[in-house]
């Protein structure tokens, strides 16, 4: 490790602790040529996954939109920006998890309302008026009564 303050190579672990819920290590080091200490952090290289869209495109996955998407459904109502990071993260989690570098954008939209529907049937039913692009009234209707 190169150290900021003078550029010397050689350095040595003081502390090491686990952070961001076991996916980073935080070390502190210190320099053996000039004694300045500072921190290092090492993560996990995350695999770049796609979207694959409803028309066949395909996008990097947007952790952002993903939560834009959500905020825009539960603007107003009783969520919390944590509840909704938590969903995000679980819907990172489930498609990391499936070894798989892409998914399709209606499995993720899946998984959304699922979620949303425990936390809060309003924001469900926002999201899935967009998602999935009801025609009339009466798609909408069926899908309030189901609640």
């Amino acid at each position: 490790m190169k150290c900021p303050f003078c550029g010397g190579q050689e350095d040595k672990v003081i502390d090491s602790r686990s952070v961001k819920d076991g996916s980073a290590i935080r070390r502190r080091r210190e320099c053996t040529t000039c004694s300045q200490r500072y921190t290092t952090y090492e993560y996990i290289e995350n695999i770049a996954i796609s979207v694959i869209k409803t028309n066949g495109t395909r996008e990097p996955f947007d952790r952002q939109k993903l939560i834009r998407g959500m905020m825009l459904a539960a603007a107003k109502r009783p969520v919390s920006l944590g509840q909704i990071e938590t969903i995000a993260s679980h819907i990172e989690d489930t498609i990391v998890s499936k070894a798989s570098r892409e998914v399709e954008s209606k499995e993720i939209g899946e998984i959304v309302m699922e979620q949303l529907k425990q936390i809060d049937e309003v924001a469900y039913i926002r999201f899935a008026s967009v998602y999935r692009r009801f025609q009339d009234v009466n798609e909408f209707t069926k899908v309030a009564k189901d609640l």
